[in-house]
Parts: structure tokens; C-alpha cells; sequence
């Protein structure tokens, strides 16, 4: 059965040093929640990017990453070029 845990000091430090390594950016910071319940947020810099899961699955665990993008800081869609007709 699927269990959503809380993310530990442990678990912050390795998934930290992973998307670090990954995204080759050291600032990439997890932050553990305030209190209880809350999410574990991610930061780039002082940039919130999104939150971080710890599931268990049968002695399973993984970790989901979910990034979250406001309409409001995308940049302007640039007009789609019309292709030509094929012949």
C-alpha cells in the first residue's frame, strides 16, 4: 500500500545532494517543513520551485518531485510559424 511520509533531516540531505548533482546547481535547497503536515518545499536560491514526496510502497521508497510554474512568470508565447504544404 502506498504511504506518503514526511521527508527526514536523512532524506533531505541525500534528495539535496541528488538534484544538486543532477541539475548540476548548488542552489537547489530543500527545506523540512515549519510544522507538521506542511509541505517540503523546493528552492532555487530564494526561488520556490516546488515540493518534494517521500513514498513507501511495500519497503519501497521514492520520491516525487512536483514543480510548480505560475502563467504569470512564463514569458510570452512566440507565434507558431506556418509551416509550408508539402508536396
Amino acid at each position: 500500500m502506498l504511504q506518503e511520509k514526511t521527508l527526514n533531516r536523512n532524506d533531505i540531505a541525500r534528495v539535496q545532494a541528488y538534484l544538486r548533482k543532477t541539475f548540476a546547481n548548488d542552489k537547489i535547497v530543500i527545506e523540512a517543513p515549519r510544522k507538521a503536515g506542511a509541505p517540503t518545499e523546493v528552492k532555487i536560491g530564494d526561488e520556490f520551485v516546488g515540493v518534494v514526496h517521500r513514498d513507501d510502497d511495500e519497503g519501497e521508497v521514492s520520491y516525487s518531485l512536483v514543480v510548480s510554474i505560475l502563467e504569470e512568470d512564463l514569458p510570452v508565447a512566440a507565434p507558431a510559424e506556418a509551416k509550408a504544404p508539402r508536396r
